[in-house]
């Protein structure tokens, strides 16, 4: 390929990331959790969604095949929360939790530069380290039990997620599903 094809090919790439979708009652009140968060701290608003696979540059058509290949043979795992850390919500890092990211960022080429860390955003934005603690507070106050809660991840969604936009996501779109099966 010479300098113009490959330029031309990079210019197809996006980022893509790919999210396990808790049960829609898990989103109902993980939506609810971000939404006081957000009244309270500012920030855009997004889906609820355990970060399988980062942001990973690739083509449409790539990205999909990966994602199709990824989900194949891939079933519903178990997700719990450890713990409230800051903005986000730190699940336990269980060898199902752990082999369906290590699973999936192998279909993606995904090079890790530090150890999965399982985990549901609860809010996105700059905050200094005083308002992040204060999120971590502020989630506490919001659902005293949310560090109890347990779900299935039946369900993985490819988005594309454009890193530059940090403060609005409305550039993020979701690309592709898929119902994970225990067959």
């Amino acid at each position: 390929m010479d300098g113009a094809a490959a330029a031309a090919d990079e210019k197809k790439k996006h980022a893509y990331s790919l999210w396990g979708v808790p049960p829609k009652d898990v989103r109902i009140r993980l939506k609810k959790l971000t939404d006081g968060l957000r009244s309270e701290f500012g920030g855009p608003e997004f889906q609820p969604h355990v970060t399988v696979v980062g942001a990973v540059r690739l083509t449409e058509q790539d990205a999909i095949s990966r994602f199709n290949s990824a989900c194949e043979g891939l079933k519903p795992y178990a997700a719990a929360v450890d713990r409230v850390a800051l903005r986000v919500l730190l699940l336990r890092p269980t060898a199902e939790v752990v082999e369906a990211g290590s699973h999936c960022g192998g279909h993606f080429g995904y090079k890790r530069s530090t150890p999965y860390m399982p985990h549901l955003s609860l809010l996105y934005g700059d905050l200094s380290d005083e308002e992040k603690e204060k999120v971590e507070e502020k989630a506490m106050e919001l659902d005293d039990s949310i560090s109890s809660l347990s779900f299935e991840i039946s369900s993985l969604e490819l988005w594309k997620t454009d890193t530059e936009d940090k403060y609005s996501l409305k550039s993020w779109e979701k690309t592709s599903e898929f119902n994970l099966s225990s067959n």
